[in-house]
């Protein structure tokens, strides 16, 4: 029965029966898959929750769009009073990926920058060293009456490259920040800083119910079996349990779970305050966050489409073959889980969710818990074939420097190397397989 629900499924979005998936491939997020494929593919509740469980993450849907102002307003109060952006989904647009954006306007950024002090540099392990006055990350927005802590400005530098095989050229482009403070001087040469996008929201109750012993299975921070590729797990604090965990979410992996990670943006993109994150008092009730989380955990995953497809195919069997698929590991499984929808369901993130070192091009030099400057999580790369749909000049990578799938692929570096120059190896059609294949996706 399950094997005609999969055909049926990538049938239906966009397969033929002529050439139906193979029988083995799973539904890209297991019972939490939707066949939408609109702009709005990636903000469906998952088709598996039950009536109580769908109320929850309906209720966490207007929180998530709640638009925050400054007190003492009775709904929504506790904006600032310095701010990124005012809701959650203004940054996270459709529950997809943000764009590489900032400036003054009223209404916030979609990117944001991180920073620290140059002595997190020198640790080995723990959270990132805060900048006096400025925290971990820049607000480059403020209420009425008070002055934004910073401006910031990108810049980009194109850098033009060529395939070695047909001389096909491509350009890169490369961020460059120009950050003020307030009263209108630079940062200190010393702050280590690093720009980010909003990565999408959809699937993540799936990553968040994988077994830590399948991630210290995947790992291997010594390269034991010599392939080049030593990923490991990053080790962040537990707000809710005070302790060390296994890090999943956030580029760096730096965020342990979902609750912690909602109360994390709330925090530091919009200023307001939490139960689980506070400097003074609560602005956010504990059910709204609870309900916010739900929402992240329970949104459905985008069913992959053209599975069929000849050239699809060959994109996939390339895929493995140049080590891709090391790193972007194309199926996990999740256990058990306080949440039916995720609970045991077999799925298709190409993710391992460890930390590589993506090499110095890609290195924003600032550590993040275990996490070195040259380190990044595995990005998931379930709908990136659906992105510039949702959210129309939709960027990839961290900083969303990539303006293509073909760029993303061009920049990796570190463990990524030689799988980047197998990419680069390939001949035009064997370029536009493997394309095709993670438009699929």
């Amino acid at each position: 029965m399950r094997h005609a629900l999969v055909a049926v499924v990538l049938t239906a979005c966009g397969g033929t029966p002529e050439a139906p998936p193979r029988p083995e491939t799973p539904l890209a997020g297991g019972d939490t898959t939707t066949c939408d494929q609109t702009t709005g593919a990636f903000s469906n509740p998952a088709p598996n929750l039950n009536d109580q469980d769908l109320s929850l993450h309906l209720a966490g849907d207007v929180a998530f769009d709640a638009t925050f102002v400054t007190p003492p307003a009775t709904v929504n109060a506790g904006l600032g009073p310095v701010f990124n952006n005012r809701s959650c989904s203004a940054c996270h647009v459709k529950d997809g990926r943000g764009l590489p954006v900032t400036g003054k306007g009223a209404q916030g950024s979609m990117a944001l920058v991180r920073v620290s002090t140059a002595e997190s540099a020198i640790q080995t392990e723990g959270a990132p060293l805060p900048v006096p006055g400025l925290g971990g990350q820049l607000q480059d927005h403020a209420v009425y009456g008070v002055t934004p802590e910073v401006t910031v400005a990108i810049a980009w530098t194109e850098e033009p490259g060529s395939y070695p095989g047909d001389g096909k050229g491509y350009s890169l482009r490369r961020p460059k920040l120009t950050i003020e403070r307030a009263d209108g001087t630079p940062l200190p040469a010393d702050v280590l800083t690093s720009l980010r996008i909003p990565p999408p929201v959809f699937g993540l109750g799936l990553l968040e119910a994988v077994p830590e012993a399948t991630l210290l299975a995947l790992a291997d921070p010594d390269d034991a079996d010599g392939d080049g590729i030593s990923g490991r797990v990053n080790r962040v604090w537990d707000e809710a349990a005070q302790s060390t965990v296994v890090g999943r979410f956030g580029w760096k992996s730096n965020a342990p779970n979902l609750v912690q990670q909602a109360a994390a943006a709330y925090l530091n993109d919009m200023g307001v305050e939490n139960p689980l994150l506070y400097v003074e008092a609560p602005e956010l009730d504990g059910p709204t966050l609870s309900a916010v989380s739900f929402y992240t955990r329970t949104l459905a995953v985008p069913a992959r489409r053209d599975v069929g497809d000849p050239r699809v195919m060959r994109g996939e069997v390339l895929f493995g073959e140049i080590g891709c698929a090391s790193c972007h590991v194309p199926e996990l499984k999740s256990g058990a889980s306080p949440f039916a929808a995720v609970t045991d369901q077999r799925f298709q993130p190409y993710t391992d969710l460890l930390l590589h070192n993506m090499g110095f091009d890609l290195a924003d030099g600032r550590p993040d818990f275990v996490a070195s400057g040259t380190e990044w999580r595995t990005a998931p790369l379930w709908g990136v074939g659906l992105a510039a749909r949702v959210l129309v000049g939709a960027a990839f990578l961290h900083d969303g420097r990539a303006r293509t799938l073909e760029e993303a692929v061009l920049w990796h570096g570190g463990e990524a190397e030689r799988s980047r120059d197998a990419f680069r190896g390939l001949r035009a059609g064997d370029r536009a397989a493997l394309l095709a294949f993670l438009e699929s996706l």
